[in-house]
């Protein structure tokens, strides 16, 4: 896609990833146009009150061009995953820089982001207090970081136990867990039938219910955890087993989720907090 010249300080910018959003808003912008968050009416609850006024352009898979094009952005960020089939109509209406992936590298897109916003120094200091407090978390963790987390998604019709290559894995990664050994490796997940719950074993469960609303999901994770299969798994007998925010380990994908991530986790190992 060449190189993309932007404005030296954009002010009307559109973004079009959540994890986009969240680099914005950690860095002192608020965009004046953004895909609704995947989950929440339409933001996330985390930050439904800093994207107050902030116009809806479409899902990530699906941006409405002419809203786009009627809010006259003056940049516009995206992610090649969703958005490179309509990149030459994106930077039709504005200079448009895309990432070349989500998932994992929320890191590495909001440096992107930042860059193209002139914002490097505000994502540096974030990042800064993200990795000490990532730092202090697994030091204070100690042998704890010993146990070997399991990480699973309840979705519409499916579910998937998630590997290191998503937001959370990463993040865990990062905070010095281990995996058990069928879901030690860089990738990004596998998908299962309730035959296969026995592969969810670990010393440390986590779950995530991805539900849209309807009610759907919600209603067979508790089905699925009803199950004797679940029941019967030497973590759930352990007591070791935490529901916890979609939004936040998995689709908001940014760096505010990222420290929320952080969060839950001093609060379910019984940590002080580190902000």
């Amino acid at each position: 896609m060449g190189v993309t010249e932007v404005p030296d300080a954009p002010k009307r910018i559109v973004v079009l990833t959540n994890e986009g959003t969240e680099a914005l808003l950690a860095t002192g912008i608020t965009p004046v146009g953004a895909v609704r968050s995947w989950l929440g009416k339409p933001w996330y609850e985390h930050i439904a009150k800093q994207m107050d006024g902030v116009t809806v352009v479409g899902d990530e898979s699906a941006v409405n061009l002419e809203l786009i094009a009627s809010l006259e952005p003056d940049l516009i960020l995206g992610t090649k995953f969703r958005q490179e089939k309509i990149y030459s109509q994106l930077s039709a209406i504005a200079p448009t820089v895309l990432s070349e992936r989500i998932r994992s590298d929320w890191k590495g897109n909001m440096k992107l982001y930042a860059t193209a916003v002139g914002k490097l120094p505000e994502a540096d200091a974030a990042f800064k207090a993200y990795d000490d407090r990532v730092a202090a978390i697994s030091k204070a963790l100690g042998d704890k970081k010993a146990e070997k987390i399991s990480l699973v998604r309840f979705m519409p019709g499916r579910t998937r136990i998630l590997l290191k290559d998503t937001f959370a894995g990463n993040i865990l990664s990062q905070v010095g867990f281990n995996r058990p050994a069928n879901q030690d490796r860089m990738e990004f997940a596998d998908e299962v039938t309730k035959e296969r719950t026995p592969e969810f074993e670990g010393d440390r469960l986590f779950y995530l219910v991805y539900d849209t609303g309807d009610g759907k999901t919600a209603a067979a994770a508790a089905d699925w955890t009803s199950d004797p299969l679940w029941k019967n798994l030497a973590v759930v007998k352990a007591g070791k087993v935490e529901a916890v925010s979609d939004a936040v380990w998995n689709t908001a994908g940014g760096i505010i989720a990222a420290n929320l991530m952080l969060d839950d986790i001093e609060k379910i190992y019984g940590l002080p907090a580190s902000r």
